[in-house]
């Protein structure tokens, strides 16, 4: 594995996250970096990538044993969320299913539907996607329209939602809904919805994105759309807000997590396209400007993992600070995106091309800005704590 510190082991890493690292690496070496391409045509990686990541143990990296979990730390997914850039992987949705969708099954979900779901979820047999934004809906969550009624041992969906990742493959999503329309956050429920031949589902369009052509990100409709009640994420109704807010810490984190591996991959990228390229009579790493914007990005790079294994590490001890975690998204989003603008001007046109690996990373930076909570969303978090 090629490294721009080949020493460096957070704080937190342990030989059990430094061996699944080597793992994860080779996995995505061989079943993903290659197919990138073919996958951005078809906006969507092949179906048979979620059984064979289950197969090689990278679904249930914190999940329990006994539904076929590894049972580690958080760490576990920190790791897999840096190398997928690493890799050069822009397309595969295990940030939604694993880190994340997964998450909120094992924390909320009744004990009989942990049993029922999980192992699923682990080999790879069903897929997460978890449906919070809406058309007029999006980092306020409160503003929710989707509703579900309860209509005896059923709750009766209706609604839609959009940028849904995952939304070709998922079989299990997590919908954010209102059981109350007259509670503000206190109506929001988590419900949820097993897609297989459901009356009522509809997955909607692929959307044309900047970046990530390779991740499948659909609309998604509900119409009359019936899910037992036994699908409800906690005790009771109205818990849904309490539950996004307790878990977005994690969400941010795994993609300050991808932003380190980027802005990493990104210079990696560069220093061998500047060895390579020859530019009047030499290579271009001879020259003084490039070397010395070199060293600045590598030194940006170090900045960024430093920062973000600080925050992986609070969270691992069990402090679950959400400004630390704001801080670590808004500063590895923004010093990513800047990285790898900076990393594409060496490339010159090359950089624009859409077969380099690093016009693709171009691509798909923009959006950790957004996405997770927006960088303004991180600095409002942030501030109340001034």
């Amino acid at each position: 594995m090629s490294r721009l510190f080949p020493d460096y082991r957070a704080a937190w890493e342990t030989d059990q996250h430094c061996e699944l690292r080597r793992h994860v690496a080779e996995f995505l070496r061989k079943e993903s970096t290659p197919q990138q391409q073919r996958w951005a045509r078809q906006h969507a990686v092949d179906r048979e990538l979620w059984t064979k990541a289950g197969a090689a143990g990278l679904l249930g990296v914190e999940l329990p044993p006994e539904f076929g979990g590894t049972g580690g730390d958080f760490g576990l997914c920190a790791v897999i969320a840096e190398e997928l850039p690493l890799a050069h992987d822009s397309a595969f949705g295990w940030i939604v299913h694993t880190p994340i969708a997964a998450h909120y099954i094992d924390s909320y979900a009744a004990a009989d539907r942990r049993r029922a779901w999980l192992p699923g979820i682990i080999s790879g047999e069903s897929v997460l996607a978890i449906a919070m934004t809406e058309p007029g809906a999006g980092s306020d969550l409160q503003g929710v329209r989707t509703t579900a009624v309860r209509d005896g041992d059923h709750y009766v969906v209706n609604g839609s939602k959009t940028f849904i990742s995952n939304a070709t493959h998922c079989d299990l999503l997590v919908v954010v809904a209102k059981t109350d329309s007259s509670q503000g956050a206190s109506g929001v429920s988590l419900i949820v919805a097993e897609t297989r031949d459901l009356a009522g589902f509809e997955r909607g369009r692929i959307l044309e994105k900047i970046g990530q052509h390779g991740q499948d990100t659909r609309e998604l409709f509900f119409s009359d759309m019936r899910v037992p009640v036994s699908n409800l994420l906690g005790a009771q109704e109205g818990l849904g807000f309490t539950q996004l807010m307790a878990q977005l810490p994690r969400e941010r984190l795994i993609i300050a997590a991808m932003c380190a591996g980027m802005a990493e991959a990104a210079v990696l990228e560069t220093i061998r396209y500047a060895k390579e390229r020859h530019a009047f009579g030499r290579p271009l790493i001879k020259f003084q400007h490039t070397k010395f914007e070199l060293a600045e990005l590598k030194s940006e790079v170090l900045g960024i993992k430093t920062l973000v294994d600080y925050a992986i590490g609070e969270y691992i001890e069990g402090r679950h600070d959400h400004a630390v975690a704001s801080i670590a998204k808004l500063a590895a989003a923004d010093r990513a995106v800047a990285v790898v603008d900076r990393a594409v001007q060496i490339f010159g046109g090359y950089g624009y091309m859409a077969e380099y690996p690093i016009a693709r990373m171009y691509a798909a930076a923009r959006v950790n800005k957004i996405y997770g909570g927006t960088s303004e969303i991180m600095k409002e978090i942030i501030s109340r704590t001034l």
